[in-house]
């Protein structure tokens, strides 16, 4: 059963050379944050991508997602496993913490105090098996790497949003001593796991705004946190690794920062409520490379002609000059159609064809 009309072979190479600016876009490259579950399975079944692979593999989940991608002509397979990542317990009772707070995972988290802070059952990096991932060093295909989450906006949880904003003025030295401690396991993280040439990219999820503004003050978030992206972008670099910022919503009073001073690779998320792409595209777009920016409600709402449409502006705008690759303006969620997907990345291929040959 065939989808798309023209085929695309991964190539992480012309990828990364399109991120960076080195040379121009051999055609449209795709990205994502994630693809829920869900999706890759309707994709996988109908496709029947898994046709000859052994469930009772131990690899067996790994090579199904490099199917799967490579059918939809990404680069890159997402390094998912939570086995593979910091965890960082949230449950209250679980986590050893001893202060009261709310049951809102969002409004207090279970460090508030110093005595959560010291009990808090921090991650090992050292504990983590790299089995999956020396498989993978010897088995991914030509032409495609993994991408690595750094999920550092957890600080959000671990203290929770509503907490943090009464710690900002009752316990500012307590924010730090969490920022810290995650800066140092993230930094062992990233030691550990940038030693792979298989690994291609980190993004660091860190959500810090939203429709209107960020969510703390943008002195703040320059001053504390994106100092630890800074450090962190920089040792991805030093292992010859990209490093991406997942960050939603209008984040715009710091974005001169995250380019100039943070030096991510590539800025993820963009909605049209905040800032089209196209006019992201032109603002930012000589600095830093854009990723996604095709908004999920289009995504998820339009008839086949107004998505053909939509993709062909983004990449209109976007792709001269390279620094941009194609994807939803936040996830595939579970809730878009697999047929409107798949079309964003027809149209896309279309247009490769016609613009790059």
């Amino acid at each position: 059963m065939k989808f798309f009309e023209h085929d695309v072979v991964s190539d992480f190479d012309g990828f990364k050379d399109c991120i960076t600016f080195a040379r121009p876009p051999k055609r449209v490259y795709f990205f994502e944050a994630y693809q829920d579950q869900p999706i890759k399975d309707a994709i996988v079944s109908r496709f029947q991508l898994d046709a000859g692979l052994n469930t009772g593999d131990k690899y067996y989940q790994f090579k199904k997602e490099i199917a799967l991608q490579s059918f939809l002509g990404y680069d890159m397979i997402f390094l998912e496993d939570w086995s593979l990542r910091p965890r960082f317990p949230l449950d209250k009772t679980n986590a050893g913490v001893t202060s009261a707070g709310s049951s809102d995972p969002v409004a207090s988290g279970p460090i508030t105090s110093w005595s959560d802070f010291e009990n808090y059952p921090w991650p090992d990096i050292s504990r983590i098996d790299t089995s999956a991932v020396e498989w993978l060093e010897k088995n991914m295909p030509d032409g495609m790497k993994c991408y690595c989450p750094v999920d550092f906006g957890w600080y959000k949880l671990l203290m929770g949003y509503e907490s943090m904003c009464f710690m900002l003025y009752e316990q500012p030295d307590l924010i730090t001593a969490v920022l810290r401690r995650m800066q140092e396991i993230f930094t062992d993280f990233i030691g550990l796991l940038g030693q792979f040439s298989c690994i291609g990219v980190f993004v660091a999820f860190d959500d810090m705004g939203f429709k209107t503004q960020t969510f703390l003050p943008p002195d703040y978030l320059k001053e504390n946190m994106l100092p630890v992206h800074r450090a962190l972008a920089h040792l991805a670099h030093r292992h010859g690794k990209l490093y991406f910022l997942h960050s939603c919503g209008n984040v715009s009073a710091i974005m001169d920062a995250l380019i100039d001073d943070v030096k991510i690779d590539a800025k993820h998320s963009f909605e049209d409520a905040i800032m089209p792409i196209e006019d992201v595209k032109k603002a930012y777009g000589g600095r830093v490379a854009l990723l996604g920016g095709l908004d999920i409600h289009v995504l998820s709402r339009s008839d086949e002609k107004t998505l053909r449409a939509r993709v062909r502006s983004i990449l209109g705008a976007c792709m001269p000059g390279g620094g941009y690759a194609l994807g939803s303006g936040n996830s595939v969620a579970k809730y878009v159609p697999v047929d409107n997907y798949l079309i964003m990345l027809d149209e896309a291929r279309r247009y490769s064809h016609e613009h790059f040959n």
